[in-house]
């Protein structure tokens, strides 16, 4: 099979010629279609995230039909479509799996990261892992529901019952969430790099009632604010405009350091707090929630061998929506 491989952080992908992998008792194979291109593959790539799986097959936005599967596969049938997620298996036992807090396992794999993901023809999931995807959403469309979705709705779940959100940085989750709340009748103030007009206006039209530069200060107050952009000065930006007992919500993976800021700003029953993965309820929950509130994803597609493209695309800011890996 082709795939892109990671040989060490900091290097560009190369295409290789693999076998095809082999599926387990508990796991299923997958014909990929489509994979989403996903922040966290730029963390891994440039060596932000440490311990990554060497050579690493990355990705973890997967989307494939059923090819094959092992003797004790019992809940999908061969030619099923399935989507994979970041979360790859868990302990099952320890302190966290046992409490509902699966995400936070120590002993957790990870697709695309410790585990080799869907950057490839094929990929090898375990069943307990996947998903079936709402039907209404083609292969790449229903990619970065995975991950962008999926993080950004346990991101959204975490600022409670707050009516008036900020979202910092408007990539992939950004897009696919501020659709979620305005369906839930919040009003979203949306951050972009400042001078990112096109992103604005990108915002704009998918129901944030104002836009504006990341250093700029919101029409009102919020109750809470979400950071996809991975600046930990916004941390305390965002904090400034928060109103008492409010949340800022830290959704990605990787940050730079959050600088020294004022108690003041804090102060007032105010909160930070980060989301680490996901867990199999959430998936559930998303997927079930994202054709009723009418979510569309906008993509740009690349074909495998362009995973290197995507990659620098989406570092330079200049993806509309999500970018995805389309097989054909």
């Amino acid at each position: 099979m082709r795939a892109m491989v990671l040989e060490a952080p900091g290097s560009p992908l190369q295409q290789v010629e693999l076998p095809q992998p082999e599926c387990g008792a508990d796991e299923v194979l997958l014909k990929v279609s489509a994979c989403g291109v996903c922040r966290t593959d730029l963390h891994i790539q440039d060596g932000e995230l440490s311990g990554p799986k060497l050579p690493l097959i990355p990705g973890h936005e997967i989307v494939g039909v059923v090819a094959s599967k092992g003797e004790r596969v019992e809940r999908f049938a061969i030619g099923q479509r399935l989507g994979v997620p970041w979360l790859g298996h868990t302990c099952g036992h320890c302190r966290y799996c046992s409490s509902g807090r699966e995400n936070l396992c120590d002993n957790a794999r990870f697709t695309g990261y410790t585990l080799n993901g869907g950057y490839a023809e094929y990929a090898v999931a375990d069943q307990r892992y996947c998903f079936i995807l709402p039907e209404g959403y083609t292969d790449a469309e229903a990619a970065p529901l995975l991950c962008a979705g999926l993080i950004g709705y346990r991101a959204l779940v975490a600022t409670g019952d707050a009516e008036r959100i900020g979202i910092y940085g408007f990539g992939a989750a950004a897009h696919i969430i501020v659709q979620l709340a305005r369906w839930q009748g919040r009003t979203v103030f949306a951050f972009t790099k400042p001078g990112d007009l096109a992103g604005q206006r990108f915002a704009k039209e998918l129901g944030a009632t104002w836009a504006g530069d990341s250093t700029a200060a919101p029409p009102d107050e919020m109750d809470a604010a979400i950071l996809f952009a991975p600046v930990g000065a916004l941390v305390p930006e965002a904090l400034r405009h928060t109103a008492k007992g409010g949340t800022v919500v830290c959704a990605g993976i990787h940050m730079s350091d959050v600088p020294g800021f004022p108690y003041s700003i804090l102060w007032g029953e105010r909160t930070i707090r980060s989301i680490a993965n996901l867990t199999r309820r959430d998936g559930e929950e998303f997927l079930n929630i994202a054709p009723k509130a009418g979510i569309r994803t906008a993509v740009e597609t690349f074909r495998l061998e362009q995973a290197n493209e995507a990659l620098d695309r989406l570092r330079n800011g200049s993806i509309r929506g999500a970018a995805v890996l389309v097989m054909a």
